[in-house]
């Protein structure tokens, strides 16, 4: 009898989602957001389908090293904050892991960039600069690493919308790479953007993280935005030993340990994407990484390149840049946030400076989400969206793209919980396939609401999430029902894609790992209406002083 009335639920499920997505489509039409708001959907999990979230093994060809002495590898693309600057980044000599390690010297290795337009002559020539980062551990019998010499090259003077060739490596000792290619963003103006923007987060190094991958290359993208959490070395030991749970498994270890290798495994893995399509990345808390000397972050912010200084920022956690007539914000979850910090102050800076006559569209970034209704890490980062929202809010960002919960989840446009038509759509899009497998509980569902206490981040602290005072939540903590402002939520694998077609409107559509490579999971237009929700003069007083006190300070350091 049980088993009819949960395949019952299954099924009206089944013909709530047949009926809210697909009337759009007997229609001949594509929901918008001037539709919403939406009734929630929740697609229940599909059990048959956990996917292979284990870890590409070392002896996998795709993370092996290939090249020989000082030729370049793990060569990636990324932006700077225009479109007439790319970064060129890649690493050269091995690393060493063991209780003794001696770092490279990058001084005896060139970093240059020879570019043009053609593959034969190029006629550009860049210089850059180098660096070794150490993970070290003031433990007896941890092992320590020392990575290769890492490069970054910023190459200036480009063409909006170009194809552009290029090798890097050192031509004195002939270490050079094979020709690979970019293409350039489009001019900023109302009328210019990049073809299709795809977005992952807290992808891993899996099988299922091989298959998000092999989608997303399907949608042939022009640029690549990576909402945190790379590639899982923090689940592992010094010694190679891997879990799904770091603190289930290895609950006596003195230090957070890590198995640094598997950062070189993922640009390995990478490369033969990345160093065609340009890739920007944001801070998760897998990043961290304590070390000894109690540094943080030290992989992510020597490996990848950031248009810090670019955009006006003192810290590569958040910093912006332009594709097309979009103007991206990237900020930092795990560093200090309040109204009297740097981050704070910059985004307050960058956000005025936006011109919506040349960048109509609005997107921001960080990883840990505001608005999620999953169990995992509900409410988790209410510090900072009581810091930072109503900035937000004020200068009408569109679209928040976030990632942490290993699901998916689309919201209606939303400010302070409630719906509302010039509040941002926030996309969680923590799905990309990493080894800690999805999230499925709810906190709306029966006796899942987590205990107050136990929500705040863990490397943040601070208490910001209180009982709610208005609304169908008001007097509890976490709704009874999928809340109204969540529009539709799955727990499975997968990656999404933006096209924005124009200024006032773009088309968001989230695939599936499980699915055929045409087939679409959730779809809907973005449309902007600045007349009805223009740009305000001055920050919106909700939340008052005396919340705004409990907000942290941050723990890392860039």
């Amino acid at each position: 009898m049980k088993m009819g009335l949960r395949f019952g639920k299954v099924a009206a499920y089944a013909v709530l989602i047949f009926a809210t997505l697909n009337l759009f489509q007997i229609r001949g039409e594509i929901p918008t957001t001037l539709d919403e708001p939406f009734d929630p959907v929740t697609v229940p999990l599909d059990k048959s389908f956990r996917g292979n979230a284990i870890d590409l093994p070392d002896s996998d060809p795709r993370v092996k090293r290939t090249v020989l002495g000082f030729h370049p590898e793990q060569i990636s693309v990324s932006l700077s904050s225009t479109f007439d600057s790319v970064w060129i980044s890649w690493i050269t000599g091995e690393f060493q892991i063991g209780e003794n390690v001696k770092p490279l010297n990058p001084k005896t290795v060139a970093s240059v960039v020879h570019y043009g337009k053609l593959r034969f002559p190029m006629t550009h020539k860049a210089n850059g600069e180098s660096l070794v980062y150490s993970q070290l551990y003031p433990f007896e019998g941890l092992q320590n690493y020392t990575s290769g010499i890492i490069h970054h090259v910023r190459l200036m003077g480009l063409e909006p919308s170009t194809l552009y060739y290029y090798r890097c490596g050192d031509p004195s000792v002939q270490a050079m790479s094979d020709i690979y290619y970019f293409k350039t963003m489009p001019i900023s103006s109302p009328k210019s953007y990049p073809g299709r923007i795809a977005v992952i987060g807290d992808l891993g190094l899996t099988y299922n993280s091989s298959s998000t991958i092999e989608h997303l290359k399907r949608n042939k993208p022009d640029l690549i935005l990576l909402v945190g959490d790379v590639c899982y070395a923090n689940l592992y030991l010094t010694n190679g030993t891997g879990s799904d749970c770091y603190s289930c498994s290895f609950s006596d270890t003195p230090i957070h340990e890590t198995f640094q290798p598997r950062w070189d495994y993922w640009g390995r893995f990478m490369q033969p994407l990345i160093s065609k399509v340009p890739i920007m990345m944001v801070q998760g808390n897998h990043e961290l990484e304590e070390q000894a000397e109690n540094k943080t972050f030290v992989s992510y912010s020597s490996r990848f390149a950031f248009p810090s200084k670019e955009s006006g920022s003192s810290s590569k956690f958040y910093y912006s840049f332009n594709a097309g007539g979009i103007h991206f914000i990237v900020l930092g979850g795990y560093v200090a946030y309040n109204r009297s910090d740097d981050q704070y102050k910059w985004l307050e800076k960058d956000l005025a400076n936006v011109d919506r006559e040349v960048t109509p569209w609005l997107v921001a970034t960080w990883h840990p989400p505001w608005y999620t209704t999953y169990k995992a890490h509900y409410r988790e980062s209410e510090c900072m969206k009581v810091a930072m929202e109503d900035l937000l809010y004020q200068y009408r960002v569109d679209i928040v793209f976030n990632g942490h919960v290993h699901a998916y989840e689309r919201s209606n446009r939303v400010y302070n919980y409630s719906v509302d038509p010039c509040g941002p759509v926030y996309i969680a899009i923590g799905d990309g396939g990493n080894r800690e497998k999805m999230a499925i509980s709810h906190a709306d569902d029966p006796d899942s609401c987590p205990e107050p206490s136990t929500t705040p981040d863990a490397i943040m602290g601070g208490f910001c999430a209180f009982n709610f005072t208005a609304g169908r939540a008001s007097g509890k903590f976490c709704w009874d029902q999928q809340p109204d402002y969540s529009a539709y939520r799955e727990s499975s694998f997968g990656h999404g894609i933006l096209e924005v077609k124009n200024e006032t409107h773009a088309l968001w559509t989230w695939h599936r790992n499980q699915d055929m490579y045409n087939r679409i999971g959730d779809q809907i237009y973005v449309v902007r209406q600045p007349e009805r929700c223009p740009v305000q003069s001055e920050v919106i007083e909700f939340w008052g002083a005396q919340n705004l006190q409990n907000v942290p300070s941050s723990v890392s350091s860039d």
